[in-house]
């Protein structure tokens, strides 16, 4: 509660939250109604500019815009959803090998990720487009490996200050399971930078939708997103700019609330930036005061 709070109380902070609940909310909204039925079209008015029946307009197609939006807001939010899963996943496993005890280890972890993240995201989604086809999985696991890969890259240098500090060490000395160091010690003090880094991975993965929508290998076709809206009308730009502007302005606005979270979150989330939270920990490790007994007489 004190880091919402912490976040509530700066303007960048209440920005990402609105924005962010907003997107959940209409992408719940979208499971159960849209203005108009997606695959509801109208030849006489293709192209329409906005209006009362239409509230951002219609497409070539003459389907509703907003409605469109609406339901790529469930696919996109599953996308950012999934991706952040999997590269948080990937990160912490990467990071925990470049931070273990074992030399070898750490040494081989270090040089694969080094050379891992010199593929570029665009080429990891052709080669898995090759054999999967167009599909949200191909988003997914070429992103989450690529963002992943620089979360591990990232905090590694945090997660070495952490696995080599005092209070580390003298846990090893006492007999506690590597694991356990890794899980109390080393990935709580690496959570600052890891969040982040997984927020501006979540901005990333709405912009990389887009882009490999727009090459053909992101969402297929039919299936609502706001790439598949960019994708289906910058060729019209020229003529219908309306219809790129919509899409355009949400993955604007979802990108930066984005990264604004994750940097609310980080400040919020870190004891020597935030006083709030660094007195409430203050407080948790006091010890209670003792309770006097009752004599009877």
């Amino acid at each position: 509660m004190t880091i919402l709070k912490s976040i509530w109380s700066h303007v960048q902070g209440r920005y990402a939250v609105t924005v962010l609940s907003l997107w959940v909310l209409i992408a719940l909204v979208s499971l159960l109604w849209t203005p108009h039925s997606l695959w509801a079209t109208d030849g006489y008015h293709v192209w329409a500019a906005p209006s009362a029946g239409h509230w951002l307009g219609t497409d070539g197609t003459g389907a509703d815009v907003f409605s469109w939006l609406m339901a790529g807001s469930r696919t996109n939010l599953l996308i950012v959803v999934l991706t952040v899963g999997v590269a948080a996943v990937i990160g912490l496993l990467l990071m925990a090998a470049m931070v273990s005890g074992a030399a070898l280890l750490s040494g081989v972890a270090v040089v694969a990720v080094d050379a891992l993240i010199s593929i570029p995201t665009v080429l990891i989604a052709l080669i898995l487009a090759v054999p999967m086809g167009a599909s949200i999985a191909v988003i997914v696991i070429a992103c989450g490996l690529g963002y992943g890969l620089n979360l591990a890259r990232v905090a590694r240098p945090q997660a070495l200050l952490a696995a080599r500090s005092d209070y580390a060490e003298a846990a090893r000395a006492a007999g506690v399971s590597p694991l356990r160091v890794l899980v109390s010690h080393i990935v709580p003090n690496a959570l600052p930078t890891m969040s982040v880094q997984l927020s501006l991975s979540a901005g990333t993965a709405v912009l990389a939708e887009s882009g490999l929508t727009y090459l053909g290998i992101g969402v297929p076709s039919g299936v609502p997103s706001w790439g598949h809206s960019l994708a289906t009308s910058v060729k019209f730009i020229n003529v219908y700019p309306l219809t790129v502007l919509w899409p355009g302005l949400i993955v604007t606005c979802v990108v930066v609330a984005l990264n604004l979270f994750g940097d609310a979150l980080r400040e919020a989330a870190d004891p020597v930036a935030n006083p709030a939270l660094r007195q409430v920990r203050w407080r948790q490790s006091q010890p209670e005061p003792a309770r006097s007994k009752k004599v009877r007489p």
